[in-house]
């Protein structure tokens, strides 16, 4: 199999998903638990668990990037492995 994206493509997308994976997680905990720095302000939605799915729901999206991604990081390697052999 044929890498689908560049290196630099594949190695940024891969990092950018996991820190978005990782920022994400926590902001959807925070409106799942209905903390006072999201639900606090009258600006603020007041249906913290609908939020958080919907968060969570952009968390999913972000590991298939990852996933991808990372298999495409995967290939690269493989495939300057076997041209330098």
């Amino acid at each position: 199999m044929k890498p689908v994206v560049s290196t630099g493509n594949a190695y940024c997308c891969t990092i950018l998903s996991a820190f978005a994976i990782v920022i994400l997680s926590f902001i959807g905990y925070l409106f799942r638990i209905g903390h006072e720095s999201m639900m606090g302000s009258i600006n603020d939605p007041e249906d913290g668990k609908a939020v958080a799915e919907t968060v969570f729901g952009a968390v999913f999206v972000y590991l298939a990037f990852f996933v991808f991604c990372g298999l495409q990081v995967f290939l690269i390697r493989r495939q300057d492995r076997i041209q330098l052999s």
